[in-house]
């Protein structure tokens, strides 16, 4: 039997992780990486420290609009597909390498596995939303991660072929957090002083010129240091704006890889972000967080008082950072750590 798995954006790196560890000795498990993401600090750095076996193919895409980008996908994937020939192919959340996944695979009649299927934001301008829902009506079988997900599946007529494991990012966050528990202390940036975690990539932040000079000061406006991780697109829009990120109290670095990301959320007093993923990591970590975002797939977070949006306001950062609640909470709605598990067994049994 083989399995297919297409990733090629940081995030999907990560859940990839646990998902080939549970299928390794199961199937003829295979990897292509399409290349959305390809410097080294994005793709590279993830194979390494979480172990994973380096990809059976590699498309090369690189950086394109979403229309060109896609097509080069479509059309390298197609080609591998129709080579490799496998039984079923495993696409991972929302970005262009999912969807361009999900329509190589169905137009060639392989059956095709959504993993972090059912997350809605009902943003449509967001390309991430329309790439997920359109990935989920393709596919033949939806992995959904929560019950808020298995509900927007069953609402769009997806419900028989929906199945609840989990989120397989929660599996490998506890791997790597108790990991670094017994082995290493928290890092310091600021000789130990609270401070706050930031990331920013999203377009609709980083490519209005108003709109990241207004999202700068809201960080800036802090009463303690903040640690930006400059995504590659940040630092490109930001130089062609003439908008400087090192202001006030801002400490500009490079994305760093997943350990030391989980490291310095630990470490952080709070984040500051407009990804999916890494609101949803302060909230298992136990760390509050401010979303740029007027929406948010991760419902649960800002429902039970550890995420706040102010995707209308970014000058709001400071005061909505400092006056969250984080209430103690024993809630698991992103799983037990076990996803992975639960999706192998979903998938192996799917295509027997």
């Amino acid at each position: 039997m083989r399995i297919t798995s297409i990733v090629g954006a940081r995030p999907q790196f990560v859940k990839l992780a646990p998902v080939a560890r549970a299928l390794a000795g199961l199937c003829d498990h295979r990897i292509i990486h399409t290349g959305q993401h390809y410097d080294s600090v994005m793709s590279d750095v993830f194979f390494v420290e979480l172990d994973i076996p380096r990809p059976d193919h590699h498309c090369g895409v690189g950086s394109a609009s979403h229309g060109a980008q896609t097509g080069r996908m479509l059309e390298s994937l197609e080609r591998l597909l129709q080579d490799d020939r496998p039984d079923a192919v495993i696409v991972y959340g929302d970005t262009n390498s999912t969807l361009a996944a999900a329509l190589a695979a169905t137009k060639l009649h392989v059956p095709v596995v959504h993993l972090e299927a059912g997350l809605r934001s009902f943003d449509r301008s967001m390309p991430e939303e329309i790439n997920r829902v359109m990935t989920d009506h393709t596919a033949d079988l939806c992995l959904a991660p929560t019950l808020g997900a298995m509900a927007n599946l069953a609402t769009e007529g997806l419900g028989a072929r929906s199945l609840l494991v989990g989120d397989v990012m929660t599996d490998i966050l506890f791997e790597v957090r108790d990991a670094l528990d017994a082995a290493t202390t928290p890092a310091a940036p600021f000789g130990g002083a609270p401070f706050t975690l930031a990331t920013l990539h999203r377009p609709a932040n980083t490519d209005s010129p108003e709109r990241l000079r207004e999202i700068v000061r809201g960080l800036s406006g802090q009463d303690r240091p903040t640690l930006l991780l400059a995504h590659p697109r940040l630092v490109a829009k930001a130089a062609e704006a003439g908008v400087r990120l090192d202001v006030g109290n801002i400490t500009v670095r490079e994305p760093v890889g997943y350990r030391d990301l989980v490291r310095l959320v630990l470490s952080s007093s709070g984040v500051v972000t407009d990804s999916g993923g890494l609101q949803k990591e302060a909230f298992l970590l136990r760390r509050p967080c401010v979303t740029v975002r007027s929406d948010t797939e991760w419902t649960e977070t800002v429902d039970l008082g550890w995420n706040a949006l102010v995707g209308e306001r970014p000058s709001d950062i400071p005061s909505a950072l400092s006056s969250l609640s984080a209430p103690d909470t024993q809630e698991t709605p992103y799983g037990d750590g076990r996803a992975a598990q639960r999706t192998a067994e979903a998938v192996l049994e799917f295509v027997a």
